[in-house]
């Protein structure tokens, strides 16, 4: 493969530069540079970028590759193959493996699986409690020397206010963010869609608002009291938007992230008891969609992540009641958002993609998210005009439990650069 990359043409966006116009951008040796010599010019893979978008590769802080112990799922191979279809260069993995992420043998048998199998670049986590169960605190120490980028119990959110007190002091000690899934269990036992009108209507277990709310209060005061940084994840809450609104006013070291899904959907889609709309937390009203899209917009919310959740179809074709909470992200984050928050939110290109490249990847002090010279080539190639049909069965990931299984999306990814290398162009996976 050539040393030296060529792209013509473009519509180049890198936020980091502020950056926005029609351009060329130049690879070699892995890294951008600012321009290429006659000689490498000529031997350079050039890629024709008229009518095509140039932005610094996709970064999702939150997504579940399965791999150890639920393959059947999906695994390393499969999620960054499905991440890079999708734009995605760089994503950070959930611990909630079989055996969870909460010891350095376990994040090494990850990073191994990484080195051998994975196409972009994936980042593991490590847990805050012992088994994900919020009893004792993991071996925070151990797993940042082990490469973790953060500590979460994702979907186990510590109950314990101690516990988490304790885990924030020693994750500030260790410079790690944690990030945490704000959720009161007492509040959701048996709950499986948003509470209100239409869980009445359904006859279906309502999840209140107030488990999200009472937590994200909680997280604020413990960040409040130990400066650590908390990081919450896909927030859906208009109430809770405004509790973290009133936290970044005082300077509060927290951060929040909105999903596709909850920006682009509400509690209507249960109507059929699809069970690809099912996930946690839930869908809600429209009025929590818009307050997170307005939360978007003055940055109350700091970044997109998909919260990519693998399911297999027999998991997930069962009563509603029973079936797994999560959906497919990765392979439709893009379009998704393109289509809620540029087409119809009237949001800027460029600041979507900020919200998708430079602001995770300083969020979590990643060496990703820019264009800039001497930066890691890391590169996603799309049209934002193409319209295509998604089929979930036909994609990359293992699973296809997506609620855009069959429609028609308008955005599409073109080629993924990864360290100066094609390794998504035209619809397949190039070499590894």
């Amino acid at each position: 493969m050539p040393s030296s990359l060529w792209i013509q043409k473009a519509r180049v966006i890198d936020p980091a530069a502020k950056r926005d116009a029609v351009g060329d951008v130049f690879i070699k040796d892995g890294v951008f540079v600012a321009s290429l010599s006659a000689a490498d010019k000529k031997r350079a893979k050039k890629i024709d970028g008229r009518g095509l978008v140039a932005c610094p590769g996709l970064v999702d802080i939150h997504v579940h590759f399965r791999e150890p112990g639920q393959t059947h799922k999906e695994t390393i191979e499969s999620g960054s193959r499905a991440g890079a279809a999708g734009g995605f260069t760089t994503v950070v993995c959930m611990p909630n493996t079989a055996p969870v992420a909460d010891t350095a043998g376990t994040i090494q048998l990850i990073k191994d699986s990484i080195a051998r199998t994975a196409c972009i670049k994936v980042l593991p986590t490590g847990c805050i409690t012992v088994g994900m169960k919020g009893e004792a605190l993991a071996p925070i120490g151990s797993l940042k020397r082990a490469g973790v980028v953060a500590i979460t119990d994702d979907g186990d959110c510590v109950q314990s206010n101690e516990l988490m007190r304790r885990a924030l002091e020693y994750a500030r000690m260790f410079d790690l963010p944690v990030m945490d899934h704000c959720q009161d269990h007492s509040m959701t036992q048996g709950a499986v869609m948003n509470e209100g009108a239409m869980s009445t209507r359904l006859g279906l277990r309502g999840w209140p608002h107030a488990a999200e709310d009472l937590i994200v209060s909680r997280n604020v005061i413990l960040s409040t009291y130990t400066g650590a940084h908390v990081h919450l994840q896909h927030i859906s809450s208009r109430n809770s938007i405004e509790i973290i609104r009133r936290a970044k006013s005082r300077g509060i070291r927290v951060t929040a992230e909105a999903t596709p899904h909850h920006i682009a959907l509400t509690e209507g889609s249960l109507a059929t008891y699809d069970t690809n709309f099912k996930m946690n937390p839930p869908l809600r009203t429209e009025e929590d969609r818009m307050a997170i899209i307005d939360g978007l917009r003055d940055g109350t919310l700091d970044i997109l992540a998909t919260d990519h959740a693998p399911h297999t179809d027999y998991e997930k074709d069962k009563e509603f009641d029973f079936a797994p909470n999560g959906i497919l992200g990765l392979e439709t984050a893009l379009p998704v958002c393109l289509d809620i928050l540029v087409r119809r939110s009237r949001f800027k290109l460029a600041t979507v993609i900020d919200l998708m490249t430079r602001k995770p990847a300083n969020l979590m002090k990643l060496n990703a998210g820019t264009l800039a010279a001497g930066a890691p080539a890391d590169l996603c190639l799309f049209d934002p005009a193409e319209i295509w049909t998604y089929d979930a069965k036909a994609g990359f990931s293992k699973s296809s439990n997506s609620p855009w299984h069959g429609q028609k999306l308008t955005g599409r990814v073109k080629t993924t650069v990864v360290d100066g290398r094609v390794v998504f162009d035209r619809g397949r996976i190039v070499g590894r």
